[in-house]
């Protein structure tokens, strides 16, 4: 199949550094909340990297779930694949590609684990099947069928039938704190709009990069 045809020209908007907020945070909130009125499906779907001890990067779609200006959080079973090579080497990159409106967003930061008391505090807004399937799935690993889930399903669903399901202790949340996050608007003949805002100690420095 012959797909070197498939292209088309970015003509939304331009971006300016005029336009852009001071502080990233504040810039990835305007930017975010634009994204929730006009993305219809998961417009907190970021796809992130990490890189294990044989030095080969690892890619993969998680939500966010909460950001403020202390990075962006997400969740997930920390025996999973991430999670190991979080534990290995906790710089990672995230990104959020939003085609509709012609934008992406990169975050490059350190990873790290968010207190306890965090974790339960999300954990415990999750509806009841989303809060049994971390107990069910040893995530990552390999399992020879789906009846396997299944089984520790109603296992689970018995165990906690008659109280609340406790949070796992192998199951919680990252902040990805950044040092650089890259805002990017497409532009016409592919001439688009790059601003890297590089963190130097409290303040940040914004670049435009070629495209």
């Amino acid at each position: 199949m012959d797909i070197h045809e498939l292209r088309r020209e970015f003509k939304r908007e331009k971006l300016d550094q005029k336009d852009l907020k001071n502080d990233p945070f504040d810039q990835f909130d305007a930017w975010f909340k634009i994204a929730i009125k006009e993305i219809d499906l998961d417009p907190n779907s970021m796809s992130l990297a990490t890189v294990g001890a044989d030095g080969i990067p690892s890619l993969r779609s998680v939500l966010l779930k909460y950001y403020d200006k202390s990075g962006f959080v997400f969740f997930t079973n920390y025996n999973s694949r991430k999670a190991q090579q979080i534990k290995l080497n906790p710089f990672v990159s995230a990104m959020f590609l939003w085609l509709p409106l012609e934008r992406q967003i990169i975050i490059e930061g350190k990873a790290e684990k968010i207190s306890k008391v965090e974790s339960l505090k999300y954990f415990a807004s999750r509806p009841a099947g989303s809060q049994m399937g971390a107990w069910v799935s040893n995530q990552s690993s390999i399992i020879s069928s789906r009846s396997i889930l299944m089984a520790k399903l109603e296992e689970i669903k018995n165990k906690f039938k008659d109280g609340k399901i406790p949070l796992p202790d192998f199951w919680g949340g990252y902040r990805i704190v950044p040092h650089r996050i890259e805002f990017w608007q497409g532009g016409e003949s592919r001439l688009h709009d790059r601003f890297l805002y590089e963190r130097s100690g409290e303040n940040w420095t914004i670049n435009r990069l070629a495209p």
